[in-house]
């Protein structure tokens, strides 16, 4: 029996529904400030509206438009929300938005520069302009990926190659010459070092985690004796990896004090640079790079303050024959006869590449590096306005240093010193401020102690929304 001929979606119904998107984006992005920041849903809600079984039939695009209304939107957690300040704000911008949407409709992979020779090149094109905008070295290779967590992990991985221990031949497994392999960050490194490690063979043991000071940062004489400790007990230092905004309190470990225990350790220094690193765009803050000019690799997340829709992380290296080394297989099917070119296919694992530097490219000639700055100073001053307010009032506390935009501190009210109480109290508040739907804040622990965390990052944020988060938390205390 013959099979009933399918019918596709035309390109003039994709016209149409294209125009239908864009107006609803546009009013998404008007409107995004009227919409609850937290989901209001229940574990399990969004599925149950959804069918068990998928469609036998297509179905018209105005159909799913509808649905999208319906039951997705009213599902989501709005990341685009000018109140969304917890974890780390991040904006889907216009520009970077149009990107993104091109980038879908082009659909190319650029494993190889042959497979999309604009794509691999505009990659580099905006890597070498973005380090530039960054005050970092001109010369270092960069890739894009998708998070920093991919980056961290790759960027261990070449860490390993370098050592010379041949673990891209021979593994790790039951190698009788193989030393236990050892990588330092500090207690408030992100998690993506730990699982970076777990993945590559290091163990949780094999991580080592440096104890910070009183402002949360890698403390280098603890780094130093611990790995003096280590090449004494017969282990060997593989790479260490501080921080330029972690992701509790946004504290910069002293990164150049660090590189001296690599340099004298021969040790591979990764800069995670997520967050933080991106307020080098403001020429007044160049200083919050210090050091990393002497990093074999850094990562800097354009997607957390760089107006660029989430993923793009840059992972740049001074090393990439190391990155070379620890990734590229190229089957005959994969063989060219371009010289002189670069396969991004060779510096990690991923063989299918998205066309990320699209949206970047487009956010970073839309703005500028004077409108990136503005932004980025922007929230910085927000952020100051707010950590003012915070000291002002009685019976609240600031917990961790200001440097970039995040503001860590609890409400404390006089004679109340009990921990566990103090967690309880600023749970319930934190609790309130998100039940509102108006503002959206998250939490930590500094040395034991439960902080509210207040991150500004969204360009839509205005004195307004950060002195409204102010008064919600006063108002739930």
């Amino acid at each position: 029996m013959a099979a009933e001929p399918v019918s596709l979606p035309t390109t003039g119904e994709l016209r149409a529904a294209l125009e239908q998107a864009a107006g609803w984006i546009a009013r998404y992005l008007e409107d995004v400030d009227s919409l609850p920041v937290l989901a209001r849903v229940k574990p399990g809600e969004v599925a149950a509206a959804l069918p068990e079984h998928p469609p036998a039939h297509g179905e018209p695009l105005e159909a799913i438009m509808a649905d999208l209304d319906r039951i997705i939107v009213p599902g989501l957690t709005h990341w685009n929300h000018p109140g969304f300040m917890a974890y780390f704000g991040i904006t889907g911008s216009p520009p970077g938005i149009l990107g993104e949407t091109i980038a879908a409709a082009l659909n190319v992979n650029a494993m190889l520069w042959r497979t999309s020779p604009a794509a691999t090149e505009l990659e580099q094109v905006t890597m070498r302009w973005a380090a530039e905008l960054l005050g970092l070295p001109a010369g270092w290779f960069g890739q894009i990926t998708d998070t920093a967590s991919s980056s961290t992990l790759w960027a261990l991985a070449a860490a390993r190659e370098a050592a010379g221990l041949d673990i891209r031949t021979r593994g790790m497994a039951a190698r009788d010459d193989l030393p236990p392999l050892r990588v330092y960050t500090s207690r408030e490194a992100h998690s993506s070092v730990e699982k970076a490690c777990i993945v590559l063979g290091f163990g949780q043991e094999g991580l080592v985690k440096i104890p910070t000071d009183d402002e949360y940062r890698m403390r280098p004489d603890a780094l130093r004796e611990a790995v003096a400790a280590d090449v004494a007990a017969g282990r060997r230092p593989i790479a260490a990896v501080p921080t330029v905004g972690t992701t509790s309190s946004t504290s910069i470990d002293p990164v150049a004090e660090v590189a001296d225990v690599c340099a004298e350790h021969g040790m591979w220094l990764h800069v995670d640079a997520a967050y933080g690193g991106a307020a080098a765009v403001v020429p007044e803050l160049r200083g919050v790079l210090a050091g990393c000019e002497r990093a074999d690799s850094l990562v800097v997340n354009p997607h957390k303050w760089l107006l660029t829709p989430i993923d793009c992380s840059l992972l740049y290296t001074a090393r990439p024959d190391d990155m070379r080394a620890a990734f590229s297989v190229v089957p005959e099917y994969l063989r060219t006869s371009e010289e002189d070119v670069v396969n991004l296919m060779d510096y990690g694992v991923a063989l299918g590449r998205r066309f990320r530097s699209l949206k970047l490219w487009m956010v970073l000639r839309a703005y500028g590096a004077d409108g990136l700055a503005a932004i980025v100073s922007g929230h910085i001053d927000l952020a100051r306005r707010l950590e003012a307010a915070v000291r002002a009032e009685p019976g609240w506390e600031l917990l961790a240093p200001v440097p970039f935009s995040t503001v860590c501190f609890r409400r404390r009210p006089e004679g109340v010193d009990d921990e566990a109480e103090l967690r309880a109290l600023n749970e319930a508040i934190l609790d309130r401020v998100n039940a509102s739907g108006r503002a959206l804040v998250s939490h930590t622990d500094l040395g034991g102690r439960y902080a509210l965390r207040v991150a500004i990052g969204n360009a839509a944020t205005t004195a307004e929304h950060v002195d409204r988060a102010w008064d919600l938390l006063r108002s739930a205390a």
